[in-house]
């Protein structure tokens, strides 16, 4: 019988959201799935409530959208509180630009296609499409994803825009002893990988680490023993800022993907 790729293989995840369906894949490829999420998130309400009720009130030149759930979360809150169908007219009225596929693809759901889209899923490559337009004295309104976007506001303020941000949700800090038992695990090689699915995972996990005085030991597991895994580029580049020079991440940012590609590796060892 041929032995699985991920088989007595401890893999964190560091996700807090499709823990789930990462677990059944990582279990079907012979691994052992540890849930050690790195963020926490928390959803806003009055507040959302009343930015909401402004935005269908006044007049919007465009829109600008981050993340798919983020516009999941803006059109359930919005037609909970009797402004779905407003809010909707709101954005079908306007321009409206797209960070990433995902939240393109979430957006056609409800009819809306956008003006403008950058498929590769940075701010950095939203701002250079964003160039071409004359934003002065136009009312932007930008979801945000649970973290700032300091270059984006930096640019559309700039340009002359009347600038907005709309927090359907923020990233709260994850719990410390979680953190902590994560720490230890890579630093015994208790785990084998460790799977990243968004930027702030790796922000949160490394400001423990950092603050903690474990920086070098765990660059040295992750230089060895231990695989960095991420979703896709931009966690990819996250984990470099930090010093991981080794990290594997798919062709394609999918959660499955990643765990395929995590078994190939394995696989080829």
């Amino acid at each position: 019988m041929v032995e699985k790729a991920l088989a007595n293989k401890n893999i964190a995840l560091c996700a807090s959201r499709k823990i789930e369906e990462m677990s059944a894949l990582i279990v079907k490829q012979g691994g052992i799935p540890i849930s050690r999420p790195a963020q926490g998130t928390m959803f806003f309400n009055e507040e959302l409530k009343q930015q909401l009720y402004q935005i269908v009130n006044e007049p919007v030149d465009w829109f600008i959208f981050t993340t798919g759930i983020g516009v999941e979360t803006l059109m359930k809150k919005a037609d909970e509180w009797g402004m779905g169908e407003k809010f909707l007219q709101a954005i079908r009225q306007a321009h409206v630009a797209v960070r990433g596929y995902k939240t393109t693809n979430v957006l056609r759901t409800y009819g809306i296609s956008p003006h403008i889209m950058e498929d590769d899923g940075t701010t950095k490559g939203l701002v250079h499409v964003l160039e071409e337009v004359d934003w002065t004295g136009k009312h932007v309104v930008v979801q945000l994803y649970g973290d700032s976007a300091p270059s984006l506001q930096q640019f559309l303020t700039k340009r002359g825009a009347l600038y907005q941000e709309i927090w359907p949700y923020l990233h709260t800090p994850p719990a410390p002893h979680v953190m902590k038992q994560l720490v230890d695990e890579i630093i015994s090689r208790s785990v084998q990988a460790v799977c990243f699915t968004s930027a702030i995972q790796v922000r949160f996990f490394f400001s423990f680490v950092n603050e903690g005085g474990y920086a070098q030991e765990i660059k040295r597991a992750f230089d060895g023993d231990v695989v960095a895994v991420a979703v896709g580029k931009v966690t990819k580049e996250a984990l470099h800022e930090e010093g991981i020079a080794h990290v594997i991440a798919p062709a394609h940012e999918r959660m499955g993907a990643m765990i395929v590609e995590l078994a190939r590796y394995f696989d080829k060892k």
